[in-house]
């Protein structure tokens, strides 16, 4: 590449003297020397001189995607009109990062449902959780192979969450019901069924008055926690033991379901009170702290061990997601009642203000979630009908997921790369291939 003289077919087209950098790893690193490209260059050309370069020097290559970068913020106009934006001078060498775009490679066929799937959980790499408005959960070993059907629930399922996995084929998982209820499972991901086996809960959790909307787990899985629609958050043992020295303040029974199998009933260890209306959903990432959203237009943090909230966030609107990762896994997502989903830093003072909001949206914001190994990828879902891959270093969506047919109720990462979601199509959705690291 000169640098221009010898294009005189445009003398005055307007240049840029630009070097590329990236954290990539060879093979894609390109020389660290300056050369001058067109100033109107938008991702796409970047992307064709990255690839041209990387091609001089590997006549292997094969042309690729990037994302490019400037001051820490992705590039999401033509060069020029970015560098004008951000007041950056054009004079001097502008250092450009460039990384691997986020693409979809593949959407796998849809793994049907009965009725509305309502909740996904993709923790575990073994399976895929889902609940449904059939009342019944189930488990996905691939699109299409469901493995396990989780049966006794009276009402919906609301919400899932996989309790413990760590080590052993046997999983421990747990549900939550519009039936007030939420129940204990236990299944073992290895067994290789000719068709979905029916397993029944090995305990039954009563405490809440009204449908529980959200459940988490406790990192060690020896706790979940539950919110409900009678404004409370409920904390739960998920042992097996029925002993009555396991401070539980309502007395266990064993209790006979229909297929004549006993089952465990536990109560609640105890219950957190100040939110004012329905408690959309809790997280646990840390023994002694919870976060809760809630249609009272709150997101809290709870002290376990005090039993009480030591700060909350008010935000206007109605809640129904919340997630907590990023940079020092401090960051508090949140979507609910209108298109927006916001990020807040409760390490900042003046903490009400979120410093990210995303509008691409078009409609209310049903799920969000970070991804666990990147300090910049968050997921959204909405009842528009799509999900959105963001990226907190620019205000466009990297990636929009448009495979529903109708609201999306909720969404997950699974085995780092692949994109899970449930909705209102009675259809749990796969996408492949979304590689952001």
């Amino acid at each position: 590449m000169g640098t221009g003289m010898d294009m005189d077919s445009d003398v005055e087209e307007r240049r840029v003297q630009v070097r590329f950098i990236t954290k990539l790893k060879p093979p894609f690193k390109v020389p660290n020397t300056s050369i001058a490209i067109p100033a109107n260059l938008t991702r796409l050309g970047l992307s064709t001189i990255v690839n041209s370069l990387l091609k001089a020097g590997d006549d292997e290559w094969e042309s690729q995607p990037f994302d490019f970068l400037i001051d820490g913020e992705l590039v999401r106009l033509p060069l020029e009109q970015f560098l004008l934006a951000k007041g950056i001078s054009a004079e001097k060498v502008l250092e450009i990062e460039y990384t691997r775009a986020v693409v979809l490679q593949k959407e796998d066929e849809p793994s049907l449902h009965d009725d509305w799937v309502s909740a996904v959980d993709g923790s575990c790499p073994r399976f895929i959780l889902t609940g449904c408005y059939d009342n019944l959960g189930r488990v996905w070993k691939a699109a299409g192979e469901c493995t396990h059907i989780l049966e006794g629930h009276g009402g919906a399922i609301t919400s899932v969450s996989v309790v413990n996995s760590e080590g052993t084929d046997s999983v421990t998982v747990a549900t939550a019901s519009k039936d007030e209820t939420l129940r204990l499972w236990k299944f073992d991901t290895e067994e290789h069924l000719d068709q979905p086996s029916k397993i029944r809960a090995f305990k039954i959790l009563r405490g809440h008055n009204a449908s529980v909307q959200s459940v988490a787990a406790e990192a060690s899985g020896s706790m979940i926690c539950s919110g409900s629609w009678d404004c409370t958050i409920n904390l739960w043992r998920t042992n097996e033991s029925d002993t009555e020295g396991d401070l539980v303040s309502i007395k266990k029974r064993k209790v006979k379901n229909k297929a004549g199998e006993s089952q465990l009933e536990g109560g609640a260890l105890s219950t957190l009170v100040g939110h004012t209306q329905c408690v959309s959903s809790v997280y646990w990432p840390e023994p002694n702290t919870i976060y809760s959203a809630s249609w009272d237009h709150s997101v809290r943090r709870w002290d376990v061990e005090m039993g009480k909230d030591l700060s909350n966030i008010f935000c206007g609107k109605a809640l129904h997601c919340l997630h907590v990762g990023g940079e020092g896994s401090a960051l508090i997502a949140a979507g609910g009642s209108d298109p927006i989903l916001r990020v807040w830093d409760p390490r900042k003072p003046g903490t009400s203000a979120p410093i990210y909001q995303f509008s691409s949206h078009n409609s209310w914001i049903s799920a969000c979630k970070w991804h666990s190994e990147s300090l910049f990828h968050l997921l959204s879902a909405s009842y528009d009908g799509k999900l959105m891959l963001w990226d907190l270093r620019t205000a466009w969506p990297l990636a929009i997921i448009d495979s529903h047919e109708d609201k999306v109720l909720c969404a997950d990462w699974w085995k780092g790369d692949s994109v899970i979601s449930g909705g209102v199509d009675s259809k749990l959705r796969i996408s492949s291939g979304v590689s952001v690291l």
